[in-house]
Formats: structure tokens, sequence, C-alpha cells
């Protein structure tokens, strides 16, 4: 079996506090910079625990909704948007430099992200507030969606992102967190998840059908009440499938 090396990633900064627990067990991590949770002081303590445990470090930028976790479609003018998202990710950069450390990547959460799955003016809006980091810092997306096929097309560097905790629906969609079976829990299914995205780039969605997918990164969600079950669990197991989780 040909040995693989992996990303696994998970949301970090957003009140939970387990972040000195899930970052020895993930290579990077996307942190909260303001706009659903997080703050100066809490983006400082994870880079430091990141720097620490040889995690990669992004920007987690939302919606600017803290009431509802970011986790809402909001009415907000592109511009506004733009604004939101570029202050976001200046203050993760503010933070980040002053510790060394450097933006890896930028992954977009919440009801943002799953809207630029198939919101093609959002996208075009999103992209125009992050294109400044194009050229030095990778865009995490999900396949065969409208921002990954756009950034591409702009020159954007992407890493695909599959999830490891969530079902999918037939066209590659996250089921929504409203349905019972939105989340995957346990450490056994996880593993059968993505063992399925690594080695047959598949996912079997929620009528039982496989759909083809690509996969440069899986996330956990730190948010999970599972996560560390779950990560420890995939630490122990992936290396009997000659997986590793590279730092």
């Amino acid at each position: 079996m040909n040995h693989k090396i992996i990303d696994i990633n998970c949301d970090v900064g957003e009140g939970i506090g387990n972040e000195p627990i899930l970052l020895p067990l993930i290579s990077s991590c996307n942190i909260a910079c303001g706009g659903h949770a997080g703050n100066e002081k809490t983006i400082s303590e994870i880079v430091k625990l990141a720097k620490k445990y040889r995690v990669k470090v992004g920007a987690h930028p939302s919606y600017p909704d803290k009431e509802n976790f970011g986790r809402k479609v909001i009415d907000i003018a592109d511009e506004g948007l733009k604004i939101s998202i570029r202050k976001q990710i200046y203050t993760f950069l503010k933070v980040a430099e002053s510790e060394q450390a450097k933006m890896n990547h930028i992954k977009p959460h919440g009801a943002l992200y799953n809207e630029l799955m198939t919101d093609l003016p959002l996208a075009l809006t999103f992209l125009e507030a992050i294109k400044g980091f194009k050229n030095n810092t990778f865009l995490y997306v999900p396949y065969n969606s409208v921002v990954a096929k756009e950034a591409l097309s702009q020159g954007f560097k992407i890493k695909y992102e599959a999830f490891c905790d969530r079902n999918y629906n037939d066209d590659l969609t996250l089921v929504s967190r409203k349905e019972k079976n939105a989340l995957i829990t346990s450490p056994k299914s996880v593993l059968n998840h993505i063992l399925r995205l690594i080695e047959d780039k598949s996912v079997k969605t929620i009528s039982g059908s496989f759909k083809r997918i690509k996969a440069d990164t899986f996330c956990v969600h730190g948010d999970t009440p599972e996560a560390i079950e779950i990560l420890t669990y995939l630490s122990n197991e992936l290396p009997k499938k000659s997986i590793e989780i590279g730092k």
C-alpha cells in the first residue's frame, strides 16, 4: 500500500476552548477572526499553540454575524461584505505577523462557505475581497463549487476541502445542520468516510449513491462535541492504513 500524507484541518478560536488538545492532532487550522467569533487575544493564543505543534494557520472569515455564529445568510451589501472580510483577514494577519507566523490559507465560514458553493455573484464579491492574497495564500474551497471554478480562472491557488464529520447530498452540498443526519459523530464512521475520500476519491451521499469528489484537505469541525474523540481515533487508525497526518 502506498504511503500517503494528508492534511486535516479544524475550525478553531470559536469559543470552545479545546485547542490545546485539538492542535496536536491536526496539521492546519482555520482561526476565527472576528466575523462570527474570535478577537486579537484568541487569535494570538491559537497562533502560539499552532507554532508549538507545527500546525499551519489560516484566516476563517465569515458573514459579520456573531449573534448567529455566522451560520445564517444575512442581508449585506457587496461593498460592506468586502470591507468586513478584509478587516477580518487583516486582524488575523496583524496578530500572525507579530508572532512570526505565515498565513497559509483562507477558508470562509458557515453560511458564507455554503453560499459560495452555488452563488456566482457572491463568489465574485468574495474573491474580489481577498484578491490581494492570491499569490501567496491557498483558498480552501469545496470541490466542483462555483467559487472553486471561479478562483481557478482568476489564478488563485486552491485546495479542495472535504468534510470528515458531515454528510453530503447528491449534489455534493452538505446536509443542512437542521437535519438530524447532518453530522457524522461515530469515530469509526468518520474513519470509513475519510478512507473512501482518500482511496476511492468518492463520497457516499445520504441517498446511498457514490459521487466523485477531490480533496486536498479534510475538515473535522472543532465545535463538534466528539471532535477530540474522532481526531484521537483517526491519529491511531490512519497510520495502520499507511496514511499520515502531515506536519
